[in-house]
């Protein structure tokens, strides 16, 4: 772990810290909102505008960690978002944290120091040609329309519907993240360079729709229903663009693999527990 980019860790858990505050502000402000009013709504709330502003500062500390450190770095800490958010919006709604929720989140700290260190991910390449993103990105927007589609279908409960929603969303982000890297690389060739890529154009449009994707999800279920998909989707989907086109990859042999993904699956694993857990204990995420 010696070549680890210790700068890149401390960015990207700031980063994964202000997520989290403007995840809980959002969701307390977008809970119970009318989906037909909901921007609206939302663009009156003084806490909504709070999240919104520790989204863009978690944003920001995230391009840095990824300016240092590669996307299979940056991306499993960010997961950390999640072990930020319970406490804060069990600190909101007037609870406790349960001991098996702290044992899911050291578990989760385990899984990403241990993946960390096993895998020690390479640094890739800084950009790729518009044809080697053509089938990944297509396969990943299918996925997100088949998920936006289903949340539309009839009779779908809420949890269901936060959740679809939140997985598009983390899908979305996972592009947006996956092409900050290159977006970075370009500014050493001037502001020109960057407007006149495809890289910041798609980088923006999804950004801009998994920002609203992701109020909705936030509208409608709790935060335990919707944060851990969109944690989740955005590593994963950040990692899948990182192999098939960035050509990032885990230095690890045979054995190590598997400890990867072990590390990996007990990622999924607690971070979905964890927001279950807490939702156990009878705490919504948020008090309007």
């Amino acid at each position: 772990m010696s070549d680890l980019p210790v700068l890149a860790v401390v960015l990207a858990l700031t980063g994964a810290l202000l997520f989290a505050v403007g995840s809980v502000a959002q969701q307390s402000a977008a809970e119970g909102v009318d989906e037909n009013a909901l921007i609206g709504e939302l663009i009156r709330s003084p806490r909504w505008w709070a999240g919104v502003v520790g989204d863009v500062g978690g944003y920001g500390f995230q391009a840095a960690a990824l300016a240092v450190g590669s996307v299979l770095v940056v991306q499993p800490l960010i997961v950390s978002t999640l072990l930020f958010a319970l406490p804060l919006s069990a600190r909101f709604a007037g609870t406790r944290m349960t001991g098996r929720t702290w044992a899911a989140a050291l578990a989760l700290a385990a899984a990403l120091v241990v993946f960390l260190i096993v895998g020690n991910p390479t640094e890739g390449a800084e950009s790729a040609p518009l044809r080697h993103w053509a089938v990944p990105l297509l396969v990943v927007l299918a996925a997100c329309v088949g998920a936006v589609a289903a949340s539309a279908a009839p009779r779908v409960p809420a949890g269901a519907r936060a959740l679809l929603l939140g997985s598009a969303c983390g899908a979305l982000y996972g592009v947006a993240v996956a092409l900050t890297k290159p977006v970075v690389e370009e500014f050493d060739e001037g502001v020109t360079a960057v407007l006149t890529g495809w890289e910041p154009w798609a980088l923006v449009a999804a950004g801009l729709t998994g920002f609203y994707l992701q109020q909705r999800a936030f509208a409608a279920g709790s935060l335990s229903a919707s944060l851990p998909a969109i944690t989740i989707g955005e590593p994963l989907v950040a990692s899948f663009l990182g192999f098939t086109v960035l050509d990032e990859r885990l230095r690890v042999e045979a054995g190590g693999l598997v400890v990867v993904l072990v590390a990996v699956a007990v990622m999924v694993v607690t971070t979905i527990a964890l927001s279950r857990g807490q939702a156990g204990a009878g705490a919504p995420a948020v008090t309007s």
